[in-house]
């Protein structure tokens, strides 16, 4: 009996060493099968070395001339067509780093743009750099969780409610367009619309080719249930 006894111990003991090595760790993230894991997004990573003399210039003006392997994100994906990375590094350079409203409310148009789109790699990427830029948590905290503006400046209450509107109902009110402009001026409020759509398109490429975040990038964005 003994001997039996023994025998069916050593048996569990391997077999929970067995289920032990063949578990998954929970330190390890499964993609999907059709993410490059590389670029971990849908689309194989674009190197300088593929590109012709054109694109090498056109990489090297957004990515500089010490690395021939993009950064994963936007940038990286408009390199399969590089006249169209050329022209998005411009038109982002300008908005984000050089709009009269200035990089803090730039910040929260930014937000408001990822948050509507539910797009996990841009909030992530940017909840930071808002917080870098003076936006108050309860401003971030808003956006993210779809909350009515309140206790925030007229600027930040402003941007939310300019962006939710157009990218909700797809039109602007009169009120609220005047009230842009009492805020940032015409130019301000161009600029607002340019930003917020910017990041937009981004939002869109992003989708589509399934833009996962680096394995040490916590996901920031909760989704909501649709």
């Amino acid at each position: 009996m003994r001997k039996i006894i023994r025998s069916i111990l050593l048996l569990s003991a391997l077999l929970a060493i067995n289920c032990a090595c063949v578990l998954p760790s929970n330190n390890i993230r499964v993609l999907p099968d059709d993410i490059d894991p590389e670029s971990l997004s849908r689309l194989p990573m674009i190197h300088k070395g593929d590109l012709d003399a054109e694109g090498r210039r056109i990489f090297e003006f957004i990515m500089g001339t010490e690395t021939d392997t993009p950064n994963i994100g936007p940038a990286a994906v408009s390199l399969y067509n590089p006249k169209v990375a050329e022209g998005m590094q411009m038109l982002n350079q300008e908005v984000r780093y050089r709009s009269v409203i200035g990089r803090r409310y730039t910040e929260v148009a930014i937000l408001v743009a990822s948050r509507e789109f539910d797009q996990q790699y841009e909030w992530s990427m940017h909840e930071d750099a808002a917080r870098t830029e003076g936006v108050p948590g309860v401003v971030i905290d808003t956006i993210k969780y779809n909350r009515d503006v309140a206790e925030m400046s007229k600027e930040e209450s402003l941007i939310i409610r300019f962006g939710r509107q157009i990218l909700r109902e797809h039109r602007l009110d009169t009120e609220v367009f005047a009230e842009a402009v009492a805020l940032f001026g015409r130019r301000g409020t161009f600029e607002l619309a340019a930003i917020i759509g910017d990041y937009v398109m981004a939002a869109i490429m992003l989708h589509a080719v399934d833009q996962h975040l680096a394995a040490d990038r916590p996901a920031l964005l909760p989704i909501k249930e649709r």
